[in-house]
């Protein structure tokens, strides 16, 4: 019963950020804000059983490719793409929760113009955080730490405002980074 539990809230972790960006985002469709989607994650499908005439299950799949990053899009004319990540118990986040492939992913999209970031939420104080690619990737080659503080976040990183609809307006904060001007 434990292990259950185990691996079911490890399967589940950053489902609750995502919830909250998937609404924003859908926020920011409906009102014509901006266009940004979850990206699927690739697998390939390798069994499928037919258990009705009119329906499939699929039985066995794997991941084709590593995935890249949680959302990517489009807004004011700007490519825009990030991954998110939660914090539920400690006060620093694990660099082992974000793929190498992720972080150069995020890198060549803000060495070719594009909008890259983390959104980290922090539940030991309630507050999501946009940290630049700049500012990851500066904190990956000058600290050499496996994790970063939540010092970090609040001295480099940029507050989320949460609040009902948008639930993580995080555009605002791109905003005041990139002073877009309105199309």
């Amino acid at each position: 019963m434990i292990q259950n539990n185990i691996f079911s809230s490890y399967a589940n972790r950053g489902m609750d950020l995502e919830n909250d960006i998937n609404i924003t985002n859908k926020y920011y469709l409906d009102k014509n804000i901006g266009i940004i989607y979850k990206k699927p994650t690739p697998i390939k499908v390798a069994k499928v059983i037919y258990p009705r005439k009119n329906s499939a299950l699929i039985t066995e799949a794997f991941y084709e490719m590593p995935s890249t990053t949680d959302y990517n899009g489009i807004y004011k004319g700007k490519y825009i793409d990030f991954d998110a990540k939660e914090v539920k118990k400690n006060k620093s986040f694990s660099l082992y929760n974000i793929h190498k492939h992720q972080i150069e992913h995020l890198k060549r999209v803000y060495e070719h113009g594009g909008i890259s970031f983390v959104l980290v939420r922090f539940y030991v104080n309630n507050t999501t955080y946009l940290l630049e690619t700049k500012d990851l990737i500066n904190y990956i080659n000058n600290e050499k730490k496996s994790s970063i503080p939540i010092s970090y976040f609040e001295t480099n990183g940029h507050k989320v405002k949460e609040s009902y609809i948008p639930r993580v307006d995080y555009l605002k904060v791109i905003d005041e980074l990139y002073y877009l001007e309105e199309v």
